[in-house]
């Protein structure tokens, strides 16, 4: 499966933005492995504005060694403040 950064890494000189054409001829000319094509290929017909979307539209993970379940226990034990809570004590 083909990852955020192998991703990113053939986009690295396309002038953005571009569409899906633009970002999968630039990933075949940069040589990319027949997975990272695959997912590119796959990617909704749309302008994007940097690798980033390409890679988040491509439905690839940037942290795929934290799997959902530690992602949704570490949303629960952050303790969220009031914007206002910090200034109390001043």
């Amino acid at each position: 499966m083909a990852s955020y950064a192998d991703v990113l890494q053939y986009m690295s000189s396309l002038d953005f933005p571009a569409g899906k054409d633009d970002v999968v001829r630039e990933a075949e000319r940069e040589g990319a492995p027949p997975d990272v094509l695959r997912a590119l290929r796959a990617l909704p017909p749309v302008d994007y504005a940097n690798g980033t979307e390409v890679a988040r539209s491509a439905g690839i993970d940037a942290a795929p060694e934290v799997d959902d379940a530690q992602r949704g226990a570490a949303g629960r034990d952050k303790r969220h403040q009031r914007v206002s809570q910090h200034l109390r004590s001043i």
